[in-house]
Protein backbone atom coordinates (compact mmCIF):
# COMPACT_ATOMS: atom_id res chain seq x y z
CA UNK A 1 0.00 0.00 0.00
CA UNK A 2 1.92 3.05 -1.04
CA UNK A 3 0.94 6.14 1.15
CA UNK A 4 3.21 9.00 -0.27
CA UNK A 5 3.73 11.40 -3.05
CA UNK A 6 7.12 12.22 -4.11
CA UNK A 7 6.44 15.99 -3.17
CA UNK A 8 5.00 15.04 0.04
CA UNK A 9 8.66 13.57 1.39
CA UNK A 10 10.16 17.15 -0.37
CA UNK A 11 8.51 18.99 2.19
CA UNK A 12 8.94 16.56 4.90
CA UNK A 13 12.32 16.97 4.24
CA UNK A 14 12.40 21.07 4.57
CA UNK A 15 10.66 20.46 7.82
CA UNK A 16 13.14 18.03 8.95
CA UNK A 17 16.17 20.29 7.92
CA UNK A 18 14.28 23.67 9.08
CA UNK A 19 11.83 22.96 11.57
CA UNK A 20 12.80 20.38 13.93
CA UNK A 21 11.20 17.25 12.53
CA UNK A 22 11.85 14.18 13.59
CA UNK A 23 10.68 10.81 14.46
CA UNK A 24 10.86 10.89 18.71
CA UNK A 25 11.01 7.18 19.00
CA UNK A 26 10.61 3.36 17.77
CA UNK A 27 9.24 1.47 20.52
CA UNK A 28 9.55 -2.16 20.05
CA UNK A 29 7.06 -3.73 22.54
CA UNK A 30 7.99 -7.23 23.53
CA UNK A 31 6.31 -9.89 25.60
CA UNK A 32 7.78 -11.57 28.06
CA UNK A 33 4.21 -13.37 29.57
CA UNK A 34 6.30 -16.72 28.30
CA UNK A 35 9.47 -15.96 30.79
CA UNK A 36 7.77 -16.27 34.68
CA UNK A 37 9.26 -19.09 36.44
CA UNK A 38 9.49 -20.05 39.91
CA UNK A 39 12.93 -19.62 40.03
CA UNK A 40 13.45 -16.30 39.72
CA UNK A 41 17.07 -16.65 37.91
CA UNK A 42 15.60 -18.89 35.61
CA UNK A 43 12.38 -16.25 34.43
CA UNK A 44 15.12 -13.31 34.32
CA UNK A 45 17.86 -15.30 31.90
CA UNK A 46 14.58 -16.19 29.62
CA UNK A 47 13.77 -12.51 29.60
CA UNK A 48 17.15 -11.42 28.63
CA UNK A 49 17.18 -14.34 26.06
CA UNK A 50 14.18 -13.34 24.79
CA UNK A 51 14.44 -9.21 24.56
CA UNK A 52 18.31 -9.69 22.92
CA UNK A 53 16.74 -12.12 20.75
CA UNK A 54 13.91 -9.65 19.59
CA UNK A 55 15.47 -6.52 19.85
CA UNK A 56 19.12 -7.50 17.73
CA UNK A 57 18.42 -5.67 15.19
CA UNK A 58 16.12 -2.58 16.35
CA UNK A 59 19.26 -0.33 16.61
CA UNK A 60 20.59 -1.12 13.32
CA UNK A 61 17.51 -1.10 11.31
CA UNK A 62 15.98 2.32 13.10
CA UNK A 63 19.55 3.74 11.87
CA UNK A 64 19.59 2.33 8.30
CA UNK A 65 16.26 3.71 8.26
CA UNK A 66 17.25 6.89 9.48
CA UNK A 67 19.94 7.49 6.43
CA UNK A 68 17.86 6.05 3.43
CA UNK A 69 14.95 8.10 4.34
CA UNK A 70 16.73 11.20 5.54
CA UNK A 71 14.26 11.26 8.80
CA UNK A 72 16.10 11.76 11.94
CA UNK A 73 15.32 8.93 14.63
CA UNK A 74 15.95 10.22 18.09
CA UNK A 75 14.88 7.51 20.39
CA UNK A 76 15.08 3.36 19.81
CA UNK A 77 13.38 2.05 23.02
CA UNK A 78 11.81 -0.62 23.96
CA UNK A 79 8.48 -1.68 26.18
CA UNK A 80 7.89 -4.90 28.03
CA UNK A 81 5.12 -6.75 29.49
CA UNK A 82 4.35 -5.10 33.18
CA UNK A 83 7.01 -6.68 35.07
CA UNK A 84 4.92 -7.62 38.09
CA UNK A 85 2.88 -9.96 36.30
CA UNK A 86 5.98 -11.59 34.90
CA UNK A 87 8.03 -11.74 38.12
CA UNK A 88 5.14 -12.77 40.71
CA UNK A 89 6.10 -16.23 39.69
CA UNK A 90 8.63 -16.52 42.21
CA UNK A 91 9.23 -16.20 45.49
CA UNK A 92 11.75 -13.45 45.60
CA UNK A 93 10.19 -10.40 47.69
CA UNK A 94 12.84 -7.58 46.12
CA UNK A 95 12.76 -7.32 42.11
CA UNK A 96 15.59 -5.25 42.03
CA UNK A 97 17.34 -7.81 39.93
CA UNK A 98 14.84 -8.20 37.49
CA UNK A 99 15.26 -4.29 36.43
CA UNK A 100 19.25 -4.83 36.48
CA UNK A 101 18.22 -7.85 33.88
CA UNK A 102 16.08 -5.49 31.69
CA UNK A 103 18.71 -2.35 32.43
CA UNK A 104 21.49 -4.96 31.11
CA UNK A 105 18.78 -6.16 27.95
CA UNK A 106 18.74 -2.97 27.10
CA UNK A 107 22.51 -2.01 26.87
CA UNK A 108 23.16 -4.87 25.19
CA UNK A 109 21.08 -3.82 22.34
CA UNK A 110 22.02 -0.48 22.52
CA UNK A 111 18.40 1.25 23.28
CA UNK A 112 18.56 4.35 25.65
CA UNK A 113 15.44 3.30 27.51
CA UNK A 114 13.34 0.35 28.43
CA UNK A 115 9.56 0.71 30.26
CA UNK A 116 7.44 -1.97 31.61
CA UNK A 117 9.01 -1.94 35.02
CA UNK A 118 5.27 -1.54 35.69
CA UNK A 119 2.28 -2.46 37.88
CA UNK A 120 -1.42 -2.10 37.05
CA UNK A 121 -3.61 -1.74 40.56
CA UNK A 122 -6.06 0.48 40.02
CA UNK A 123 -8.32 -2.24 41.42
CA UNK A 124 -6.29 -3.65 43.82
CA UNK A 125 -2.85 -5.08 44.51
CA UNK A 126 -1.51 -8.94 43.37
CA UNK A 127 1.39 -10.40 45.77
CA UNK A 128 3.46 -9.16 42.44
CA UNK A 129 2.41 -5.89 42.18
CA UNK A 130 2.81 -5.10 45.82
CA UNK A 131 6.20 -6.02 45.68
CA UNK A 132 7.30 -4.65 42.52
CA UNK A 133 5.92 -1.18 43.54
CA UNK A 134 8.24 -1.78 46.96
CA UNK A 135 10.89 -2.53 44.58
CA UNK A 136 10.69 0.97 42.49
CA UNK A 137 12.91 3.56 44.00
CA UNK A 138 16.13 0.83 45.06
CA UNK A 139 15.83 -0.09 40.85
CA UNK A 140 15.48 3.48 39.33
CA UNK A 141 18.47 3.98 41.64
CA UNK A 142 20.38 0.75 40.54
CA UNK A 143 19.89 0.78 36.98
CA UNK A 144 20.32 3.36 34.52
CA UNK A 145 18.00 2.60 31.39
CA UNK A 146 15.04 1.16 33.11
CA UNK A 147 11.96 3.52 33.55
CA UNK A 148 8.74 2.00 36.14
CA UNK A 149 5.24 3.19 35.79
CA UNK A 150 1.95 2.21 37.80
CA UNK A 151 -1.23 2.39 36.87
CA UNK A 152 -3.53 3.77 39.79
CA UNK A 153 -6.87 4.90 38.56
CA UNK A 154 -9.43 3.60 35.58
CA UNK A 155 -12.62 5.05 34.42
CA UNK A 156 -14.39 1.40 34.98
CA UNK A 157 -12.75 1.04 38.28
CA UNK A 158 -12.25 4.08 39.98
CA UNK A 159 -9.02 5.33 42.01
CA UNK A 160 -7.53 3.23 44.22
CA UNK A 161 -6.11 5.98 47.05
CA UNK A 162 -3.78 2.84 49.39
CA UNK A 163 -1.40 3.35 45.88
CA UNK A 164 -1.87 6.88 45.65
CA UNK A 165 -0.58 7.40 48.83
CA UNK A 166 2.22 4.71 48.59
CA UNK A 167 3.30 6.51 45.00
CA UNK A 168 3.68 9.47 47.35
CA UNK A 169 5.93 7.60 49.20
CA UNK A 170 7.61 5.83 46.52
CA UNK A 171 8.73 9.01 44.80
CA UNK A 172 10.04 11.14 47.89
CA UNK A 173 12.17 7.86 48.57
CA UNK A 174 13.22 7.44 44.96
CA UNK A 175 14.40 11.06 45.28
CA UNK A 176 16.41 10.25 47.99
CA UNK A 177 18.12 7.49 46.45
CA UNK A 178 19.17 9.61 43.03
CA UNK A 179 19.87 12.90 45.32
CA UNK A 180 23.22 13.20 43.60
CA UNK A 181 21.71 13.41 40.42
CA UNK A 182 19.05 15.86 41.11
CA UNK A 183 16.04 12.97 42.23
CA UNK A 184 16.54 11.83 38.60
CA UNK A 185 15.03 8.77 39.50
CA UNK A 186 11.50 10.69 39.84
CA UNK A 187 12.15 11.28 35.80
CA UNK A 188 12.01 7.77 34.72
CA UNK A 189 8.90 7.46 36.72
CA UNK A 190 5.25 7.74 36.30
CA UNK A 191 2.01 7.43 37.87
CA UNK A 192 -1.54 6.88 35.60
CA UNK A 193 -4.81 7.16 35.56
CA UNK A 194 -6.25 5.02 32.05
CA UNK A 195 -2.80 4.17 30.69
CA UNK A 196 -2.34 3.44 27.42
CA UNK A 197 -0.79 -0.12 26.56
CA UNK A 198 0.54 0.68 22.76
CA UNK A 199 2.33 4.08 24.35
CA UNK A 200 5.54 4.84 22.90
CA UNK A 201 6.69 7.79 24.79
CA UNK A 202 9.09 7.17 27.92
CA UNK A 203 9.08 7.02 30.72
CA UNK A 204 5.34 5.46 31.26
CA UNK A 205 5.34 3.01 27.91
CA UNK A 206 4.95 -1.09 28.77
CA UNK A 207 3.88 -3.57 26.15
CA UNK A 208 -0.09 -4.22 27.29
CA UNK A 209 -1.62 -7.75 28.15
CA UNK A 210 -3.82 -7.26 25.37
CA UNK A 211 -0.74 -6.67 23.01
CA UNK A 212 0.65 -8.90 20.17
CA UNK A 213 4.15 -10.98 21.12
CA UNK A 214 5.86 -8.37 19.18
CA UNK A 215 5.25 -5.35 17.65
CA UNK A 216 6.18 -1.54 16.38
CA UNK A 217 4.77 1.64 18.21
CA UNK A 218 6.08 5.26 16.31
CA UNK A 219 5.84 8.41 18.39
CA UNK A 220 6.52 11.45 16.09
CA UNK A 221 6.80 15.08 17.24
CA UNK A 222 6.85 18.39 15.03
CA UNK A 223 5.88 21.32 17.27
CA UNK A 224 8.35 23.72 15.42
CA UNK A 225 6.54 22.37 11.97
CA UNK A 226 3.13 23.44 13.58
CA UNK A 227 4.61 26.78 14.90
CA UNK A 228 6.52 27.68 11.30
CA UNK A 229 2.71 26.82 9.70
CA UNK A 230 0.95 29.13 12.40
CA UNK A 231 3.50 32.05 11.43
CA UNK A 232 2.14 32.08 7.81
CA UNK A 233 -1.11 33.37 8.97
CA UNK A 234 -0.47 35.51 11.57
CA UNK A 235 -4.23 37.61 11.36
CA UNK A 236 -6.62 34.21 10.63
CA UNK A 237 -9.57 33.17 12.66
CA UNK A 238 -9.27 30.28 14.58
CA UNK A 239 -10.88 28.36 12.46
CA UNK A 240 -7.98 28.93 9.93
CA UNK A 241 -5.66 27.89 12.67
CA UNK A 242 -7.81 24.95 13.13
CA UNK A 243 -7.44 23.83 9.61
CA UNK A 244 -3.67 24.64 9.60
CA UNK A 245 -3.10 22.21 12.68
CA UNK A 246 -4.63 19.59 10.98
CA UNK A 247 -2.92 19.87 7.59
CA UNK A 248 0.37 20.13 9.32
CA UNK A 249 -0.66 17.22 11.89
CA UNK A 250 -1.96 15.57 8.57
CA UNK A 251 1.85 15.52 7.28
CA UNK A 252 4.23 15.30 10.00
CA UNK A 253 1.62 11.41 11.02
CA UNK A 254 2.38 10.46 7.58
CA UNK A 255 5.96 10.90 8.48
CA UNK A 256 5.72 8.58 11.10
CA UNK A 257 3.55 6.17 9.15
CA UNK A 258 6.54 5.64 6.82
CA UNK A 259 8.33 4.84 8.89
CA UNK A 260 6.50 2.63 10.73
CA UNK A 261 5.73 0.80 7.65
CA UNK A 262 9.32 0.22 6.94
CA UNK A 263 10.59 -0.47 10.55
CA UNK A 264 8.14 -3.07 10.40
CA UNK A 265 8.78 -4.66 6.94
CA UNK A 266 12.49 -4.73 7.74
CA UNK A 267 12.13 -6.10 10.89
CA UNK A 268 9.59 -8.68 10.36
CA UNK A 269 7.77 -7.53 13.55
CA UNK A 270 3.97 -6.47 12.90
CA UNK A 271 3.20 -2.07 13.03
CA UNK A 272 0.65 -1.47 15.93
CA UNK A 273 -0.11 2.57 16.36
CA UNK A 274 1.45 5.48 15.55
CA UNK A 275 1.31 7.90 18.25
CA UNK A 276 0.07 11.60 17.64
CA UNK A 277 1.56 13.37 19.97
CA UNK A 278 3.22 16.47 19.21
CA UNK A 279 6.32 16.26 21.80
CA UNK A 280 8.49 19.03 22.85
CA UNK A 281 12.37 19.16 23.38
CA UNK A 282 14.24 21.74 25.19
CA UNK A 283 15.51 23.04 21.48
CA UNK A 284 14.22 27.01 20.98
CA UNK A 285 11.91 26.50 17.95
CA UNK A 286 10.77 23.36 19.20
CA UNK A 287 7.92 24.05 22.05
CA UNK A 288 4.31 23.13 22.47
CA UNK A 289 4.46 26.64 24.77
CA UNK A 290 5.39 28.63 21.40
CA UNK A 291 2.32 27.53 19.92
CA UNK A 292 0.03 28.81 22.09
CA UNK A 293 1.98 31.82 22.29
CA UNK A 294 1.77 32.23 18.08
CA UNK A 295 -1.61 31.65 18.92
CA UNK A 296 -1.85 35.17 20.30
CA UNK A 297 -0.92 34.44 23.79
CA UNK A 298 1.87 36.67 25.69
CA UNK A 299 3.13 34.01 27.76
CA UNK A 300 2.16 30.13 28.15
CA UNK A 301 0.13 30.03 31.33
CA UNK A 302 -1.97 33.44 30.80
CA UNK A 303 -5.59 33.33 30.66
CA UNK A 304 -6.63 31.47 27.56
CA UNK A 305 -4.07 28.62 27.37
CA UNK A 306 -5.92 25.90 28.24
CA UNK A 307 -8.63 27.19 25.45
CA UNK A 308 -5.69 27.19 23.20
CA UNK A 309 -4.28 23.87 24.20
CA UNK A 310 -7.35 22.64 23.33
CA UNK A 311 -7.78 23.91 19.75
CA UNK A 312 -4.33 22.21 19.36
CA UNK A 313 -4.90 19.08 20.90
CA UNK A 314 -8.23 19.14 18.83
CA UNK A 315 -6.34 19.85 15.87
CA UNK A 316 -3.53 17.18 16.02
CA UNK A 317 -5.85 14.31 16.11
CA UNK A 318 -7.70 15.50 13.35
CA UNK A 319 -5.13 15.89 11.06
CA UNK A 320 -3.41 12.71 12.20
CA UNK A 321 -6.28 10.28 12.10
CA UNK A 322 -6.48 11.14 8.37
CA UNK A 323 -2.76 9.98 8.38
CA UNK A 324 -2.66 6.43 9.61
CA UNK A 325 -5.71 4.01 10.33
CA UNK A 326 -3.69 3.29 13.40
CA UNK A 327 -3.24 5.91 15.54
CA UNK A 328 -2.92 5.04 19.20
CA UNK A 329 -0.89 5.82 22.67
CA UNK A 330 -1.53 8.59 23.82
CA UNK A 331 -2.02 11.01 21.17
CA UNK A 332 -2.13 14.48 21.88
CA UNK A 333 -0.09 17.50 22.74
CA UNK A 334 2.55 16.98 25.79
CA UNK A 335 3.47 19.92 27.80
CA UNK A 336 6.40 18.52 30.15
CA UNK A 337 7.78 21.64 31.73
CA UNK A 338 11.32 20.86 31.83
CA UNK A 339 11.28 19.54 27.83
CA UNK A 340 9.59 22.43 26.39
CA UNK A 341 11.46 25.92 25.98
CA UNK A 342 8.46 28.18 26.19
CA UNK A 343 7.63 26.24 29.69
CA UNK A 344 10.66 26.82 31.32
CA UNK A 345 10.49 30.11 30.58
CA UNK A 346 6.75 30.55 31.97
CA UNK A 347 7.76 28.56 34.84
CA UNK A 348 10.67 30.38 35.62
CA UNK A 349 8.81 34.00 35.34
CA UNK A 350 6.05 32.94 37.59
CA UNK A 351 3.44 33.08 35.50
CA UNK A 352 2.93 29.30 34.82
CA UNK A 353 1.79 27.60 38.33
CA UNK A 354 0.82 23.93 38.47
CA UNK A 355 -2.25 24.66 39.14
CA UNK A 356 -2.63 26.13 35.80
CA UNK A 357 -0.79 23.30 34.43
CA UNK A 358 -3.44 20.72 36.36
CA UNK A 359 -6.18 22.66 34.06
CA UNK A 360 -3.96 22.49 30.80
CA UNK A 361 -3.82 18.65 31.19
CA UNK A 362 -7.97 18.20 31.31
CA UNK A 363 -7.63 18.93 27.48
CA UNK A 364 -4.15 17.83 26.23
CA UNK A 365 -2.23 14.40 26.64
CA UNK A 366 -0.79 13.59 29.07
CA UNK A 367 -0.33 15.46 32.60
CA UNK A 368 1.53 16.91 34.77
CA UNK A 369 5.32 15.66 33.18
CA UNK A 370 8.36 16.71 34.63
CA UNK A 371 7.79 19.05 36.96
CA UNK A 372 10.37 19.81 39.96
CA UNK A 373 9.53 20.71 43.50
CA UNK A 374 11.07 21.47 46.35
CA UNK A 375 12.77 18.31 48.20
CA UNK A 376 10.54 18.84 51.28
CA UNK A 377 7.50 18.64 49.97
CA UNK A 378 5.77 16.08 52.05
CA UNK A 379 4.90 12.52 50.82
CA UNK A 380 1.16 12.90 51.59
CA UNK A 381 1.30 16.56 48.95
CA UNK A 382 2.48 14.55 46.39
CA UNK A 383 -0.05 11.66 46.92
CA UNK A 384 -2.77 14.39 46.79
CA UNK A 385 -1.53 15.69 43.56
CA UNK A 386 -1.82 12.58 42.33
CA UNK A 387 -5.12 12.28 43.44
CA UNK A 388 -6.32 15.58 41.50
CA UNK A 389 -4.56 14.21 38.11
CA UNK A 390 -6.21 10.85 38.24
CA UNK A 391 -9.59 12.29 38.94
CA UNK A 392 -9.28 14.30 35.74
CA UNK A 393 -8.67 11.04 33.98
CA UNK A 394 -10.91 9.35 35.65
CA UNK A 395 -14.25 11.42 35.04
CA UNK A 396 -13.11 12.65 31.41
CA UNK A 397 -12.17 9.13 30.66
CA UNK A 398 -8.83 9.87 29.30
CA UNK A 399 -5.29 9.07 30.09
CA UNK A 400 -3.59 10.98 32.80
CA UNK A 401 -0.53 11.10 34.73
CA UNK A 402 2.03 12.47 37.16
CA UNK A 403 5.94 12.39 36.48
CA UNK A 404 6.70 14.85 39.41
CA UNK A 405 10.65 15.37 40.85
CA UNK A 406 10.77 16.45 44.79
CA UNK A 407 14.66 17.53 44.20
CA UNK A 408 16.51 17.22 47.36
CA UNK A 409 17.83 20.36 49.10
CA UNK A 410 15.91 22.10 45.87
CA UNK A 411 14.43 25.70 47.07
CA UNK A 412 11.60 27.50 44.71
CA UNK A 413 13.24 29.39 41.36
CA UNK A 414 16.12 27.19 41.25
CA UNK A 415 17.05 25.48 38.15
CA UNK A 416 17.81 21.71 38.01
CA UNK A 417 19.87 20.43 34.48
CA UNK A 418 18.58 16.68 34.12
CA UNK A 419 20.35 16.70 30.65
CA UNK A 420 19.90 16.02 27.34
CA UNK A 421 15.75 15.36 26.22
CA UNK A 422 14.66 15.37 29.91
CA UNK A 423 16.21 19.55 29.61
CA UNK A 424 15.70 21.89 32.47
CA UNK A 425 13.75 21.87 35.33
CA UNK A 426 12.63 25.27 37.20
CA UNK A 427 11.92 24.12 40.81
CA UNK A 428 7.87 25.24 41.07
CA UNK A 429 6.10 26.30 44.28
CA UNK A 430 3.18 23.90 45.58
CA UNK A 431 0.92 24.95 47.96
CA UNK A 432 2.00 24.40 51.57
CA UNK A 433 -1.73 23.06 53.31
CA UNK A 434 -1.88 19.75 54.59
CA UNK A 435 -3.53 16.80 52.54
CA UNK A 436 -2.52 13.87 54.50
CA UNK A 437 -6.14 13.44 55.98
CA UNK A 438 -7.65 13.18 53.37
CA UNK A 439 -4.98 11.39 51.87
CA UNK A 440 -4.76 8.86 54.51
CA UNK A 441 -7.73 7.12 54.68
CA UNK A 442 -7.37 5.05 52.11
CA UNK A 443 -9.55 2.93 50.38
CA UNK A 444 -11.09 3.14 46.61
CA UNK A 445 -12.86 6.31 45.09
CA UNK A 446 -15.50 4.71 43.17
CA UNK A 447 -16.29 5.14 39.53
CA UNK A 448 -18.37 7.40 38.07
CA UNK A 449 -21.18 6.80 36.50
CA UNK A 450 -19.54 7.35 33.28
CA UNK A 451 -17.65 4.28 33.80
CA UNK A 452 -21.07 2.06 33.84
CA UNK A 453 -21.54 1.76 29.65
CA UNK A 454 -22.51 -1.46 29.23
Amino acid sequence: MRFLATEEILETLRMIQLENLDIRTITMGISLRDCGDSDGAKARRRMREKITSCAARLVPVAEAIEKDLGIPIINKRISVTPLALVAEACDEEDYVEFARTLDAAAAEVGVNFIGGFSALVHKGYTTGDARLIASIPQALAATERVCASVNIATTQAGTNMDAVRQMGEVITRTARLTADEGGIGCAKLVVFANAAEDNPFMAGAFHGIGEPECVINVGVSGPGVVKRALEQAPDADLGVVSETIKRTAFKITRMGQLVAQEASRRLGVPFGIVDLSLAPTPVVGDSVAHILEEMGLERCGAAGTTAALALLNDAVKKGGAMATSYAGGLSGAFIPVSEDAGMIRAASEGVLSIEKLEAMTAVCSVGLDMIAVPGDTPAATIAAIIADEAAIGVVNNKTTAVRIIPVPGGEVGQLVEFGGLLGTAPIMPVRALDSSRFVSRGGRIPAPTGGLRN
